[in-house]
Protein backbone atom coordinates (compact mmCIF):
# COMPACT_ATOMS: atom_id res chain seq x y z
CA UNK A 1 0.00 0.00 0.00
CA UNK A 2 1.27 3.45 -0.76
CA UNK A 3 1.75 6.10 1.90
CA UNK A 4 0.09 9.27 0.27
CA UNK A 5 1.27 12.60 2.67
CA UNK A 6 -0.04 15.96 2.32
CA UNK A 7 3.05 17.82 3.38
CA UNK A 8 3.04 21.94 4.24
CA UNK A 9 5.40 23.88 2.15
CA UNK A 10 7.48 25.42 3.85
CA UNK A 11 9.06 29.07 2.54
CA UNK A 12 12.37 27.54 1.66
CA UNK A 13 11.21 25.18 -0.45
CA UNK A 14 9.04 27.75 -2.86
CA UNK A 15 11.62 27.48 -5.66
CA UNK A 16 10.19 23.47 -5.72
CA UNK A 17 6.48 24.66 -6.08
CA UNK A 18 7.32 27.10 -8.21
CA UNK A 19 8.50 24.25 -10.85
CA UNK A 20 6.00 22.27 -10.25
CA UNK A 21 3.28 25.36 -10.67
CA UNK A 22 5.36 25.56 -14.11
CA UNK A 23 4.19 21.52 -15.12
CA UNK A 24 1.12 22.47 -13.59
CA UNK A 25 0.52 25.45 -16.34
CA UNK A 26 2.15 22.92 -19.53
CA UNK A 27 -0.45 20.44 -18.68
CA UNK A 28 -3.40 23.23 -18.24
CA UNK A 29 -2.29 25.06 -21.37
CA UNK A 30 -4.63 23.56 -23.85
CA UNK A 31 -7.18 24.87 -21.85
CA UNK A 32 -6.32 28.14 -20.48
CA UNK A 33 -4.62 28.90 -23.81
CA UNK A 34 -1.56 30.42 -21.57
CA UNK A 35 1.74 30.84 -22.95
CA UNK A 36 5.03 31.48 -22.01
CA UNK A 37 6.39 34.70 -21.40
CA UNK A 38 9.84 35.86 -22.98
CA UNK A 39 12.17 33.92 -20.04
CA UNK A 40 10.37 30.64 -21.55
CA UNK A 41 8.15 30.75 -17.90
CA UNK A 42 4.43 30.34 -17.21
CA UNK A 43 4.66 32.40 -13.93
CA UNK A 44 2.28 32.28 -11.05
CA UNK A 45 1.12 35.63 -10.20
CA UNK A 46 0.20 34.39 -6.41
CA UNK A 47 3.09 32.20 -5.58
CA UNK A 48 4.89 34.87 -2.71
CA UNK A 49 1.07 35.45 -1.28
CA UNK A 50 1.17 31.49 0.37
CA UNK A 51 3.61 33.04 2.89
CA UNK A 52 2.25 36.79 3.30
CA UNK A 53 -1.44 36.24 3.41
CA UNK A 54 -3.63 34.60 5.84
CA UNK A 55 -6.04 32.29 4.25
CA UNK A 56 -3.60 30.63 2.00
CA UNK A 57 -2.27 27.21 2.38
CA UNK A 58 0.34 25.47 -0.14
CA UNK A 59 0.62 21.50 0.81
CA UNK A 60 3.49 19.00 -1.81
CA UNK A 61 1.74 15.58 -2.26
CA UNK A 62 4.29 13.16 -1.63
CA UNK A 63 3.81 9.41 -1.92
CA UNK A 64 6.03 6.94 -0.52
CA UNK A 65 8.15 9.92 0.18
CA UNK A 66 8.60 11.18 -3.80
CA UNK A 67 7.10 14.24 -4.78
CA UNK A 68 3.82 13.94 -6.76
CA UNK A 69 2.40 16.70 -6.63
CA UNK A 70 0.52 20.21 -4.90
CA UNK A 71 -2.70 21.34 -3.47
CA UNK A 72 -3.13 25.17 -3.42
CA UNK A 73 -6.20 26.29 -0.97
CA UNK A 74 -7.10 29.79 -0.27
CA UNK A 75 -10.56 31.90 0.70
CA UNK A 76 -11.16 33.65 -2.81
CA UNK A 77 -14.26 32.00 -3.33
CA UNK A 78 -16.40 33.78 -6.05
CA UNK A 79 -19.20 32.58 -5.67
CA UNK A 80 -20.16 31.78 -1.98
CA UNK A 81 -20.03 34.46 0.61
CA UNK A 82 -19.25 32.70 3.57
CA UNK A 83 -16.06 33.96 5.74
CA UNK A 84 -15.14 30.51 6.38
CA UNK A 85 -15.39 29.26 2.18
CA UNK A 86 -12.32 28.04 0.85
CA UNK A 87 -11.63 27.04 -2.34
CA UNK A 88 -8.89 24.73 -4.21
CA UNK A 89 -6.48 27.36 -6.37
CA UNK A 90 -4.59 24.60 -7.61
CA UNK A 91 -4.24 21.03 -7.60
CA UNK A 92 -1.62 18.91 -9.67
CA UNK A 93 -1.05 14.97 -9.47
CA UNK A 94 2.43 13.99 -11.60
CA UNK A 95 1.27 11.88 -14.39
CA UNK A 96 3.36 9.28 -13.06
CA UNK A 97 0.74 8.95 -10.20
CA UNK A 98 -2.32 9.09 -11.32
CA UNK A 99 -5.35 7.10 -11.48
CA UNK A 100 -3.78 4.95 -8.41
CA UNK A 101 -6.18 7.10 -5.94
CA UNK A 102 -3.54 9.95 -4.97
CA UNK A 103 -5.58 12.41 -6.23
CA UNK A 104 -8.82 11.18 -4.42
CA UNK A 105 -7.18 10.50 -1.05
CA UNK A 106 -5.64 14.55 -1.11
CA UNK A 107 -8.49 15.96 -2.10
CA UNK A 108 -10.69 14.26 0.43
CA UNK A 109 -7.95 15.63 2.86
CA UNK A 110 -7.61 18.50 1.94
CA UNK A 111 -11.65 19.02 2.70
CA UNK A 112 -11.25 17.21 6.03
CA UNK A 113 -8.73 20.07 7.13
CA UNK A 114 -11.41 22.97 6.38
CA UNK A 115 -14.41 21.77 7.46
CA UNK A 116 -17.40 24.83 5.83
CA UNK A 117 -18.61 26.18 2.54
CA UNK A 118 -16.39 24.45 -0.50
CA UNK A 119 -16.04 26.40 -4.72
CA UNK A 120 -13.82 24.13 -6.45
CA UNK A 121 -13.42 25.15 -10.28
CA UNK A 122 -12.93 23.17 -13.27
CA UNK A 123 -11.95 24.21 -16.93
CA UNK A 124 -15.33 22.87 -19.47
CA UNK A 125 -13.12 21.98 -21.58
CA UNK A 126 -10.97 19.61 -19.49
CA UNK A 127 -12.82 16.34 -19.51
CA UNK A 128 -10.52 14.33 -16.91
CA UNK A 129 -10.89 17.56 -14.43
CA UNK A 130 -14.61 17.66 -14.66
CA UNK A 131 -15.26 14.00 -14.17
CA UNK A 132 -12.64 13.59 -11.28
CA UNK A 133 -14.24 16.35 -9.74
CA UNK A 134 -17.52 15.56 -9.76
CA UNK A 135 -17.08 11.94 -8.76
CA UNK A 136 -14.78 12.60 -6.07
CA UNK A 137 -17.08 15.46 -4.44
CA UNK A 138 -20.66 13.59 -4.93
CA UNK A 139 -19.05 10.73 -2.96
CA UNK A 140 -17.39 12.31 -0.33
CA UNK A 141 -20.62 14.44 0.39
CA UNK A 142 -23.31 11.79 -0.61
CA UNK A 143 -24.71 13.87 -3.89
CA UNK A 144 -24.76 16.80 -2.02
CA UNK A 145 -23.79 19.40 -4.09
CA UNK A 146 -24.48 22.17 -6.86
CA UNK A 147 -23.27 22.89 -10.06
CA UNK A 148 -22.79 26.31 -11.79
CA UNK A 149 -21.22 27.40 -15.24
CA UNK A 150 -19.14 30.42 -14.63
CA UNK A 151 -17.53 33.07 -17.52
CA UNK A 152 -13.86 34.21 -16.75
CA UNK A 153 -10.64 35.67 -18.57
CA UNK A 154 -9.58 31.88 -19.27
CA UNK A 155 -12.95 30.94 -20.24
CA UNK A 156 -15.90 28.87 -19.09
CA UNK A 157 -15.88 26.88 -16.14
CA UNK A 158 -17.57 24.57 -13.96
CA UNK A 159 -18.06 25.58 -10.16
CA UNK A 160 -18.83 22.35 -8.00
CA UNK A 161 -20.31 24.16 -4.52
CA UNK A 162 -21.12 21.82 -1.11
CA UNK A 163 -20.73 22.07 2.76
CA UNK A 164 -18.49 20.11 4.66
CA UNK A 165 -19.61 21.13 7.70
CA UNK A 166 -20.92 18.78 10.35
CA UNK A 167 -24.41 19.79 9.40
CA UNK A 168 -24.06 19.25 5.64
CA UNK A 169 -27.61 19.77 5.19
CA UNK A 170 -26.91 24.00 5.44
CA UNK A 171 -27.26 25.88 2.18
CA UNK A 172 -23.95 27.37 1.01
CA UNK A 173 -24.63 31.27 0.88
CA UNK A 174 -23.90 32.91 -2.68
CA UNK A 175 -22.35 36.33 -3.81
CA UNK A 176 -24.83 35.20 -7.39
CA UNK A 177 -28.27 36.90 -6.24
CA UNK A 178 -29.89 35.37 -9.01
CA UNK A 179 -30.34 32.25 -7.55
Amino acid sequence: MKTIELVEVQKKQKSVLRQLLELYEYDLSPFTGRELNEFGYYGYDYLDYYWTEENRFAYFITVDEKMAGFVLVNDYCEIIDDPKARTIAEFFVMNTFRREGVGREVAIRVFDLFPGPWEVHQHLKNKKALLFWEKVIAEYVDQNYEKRIVQNDDGARQVILFNNDKDRNKVVQSNDHRG
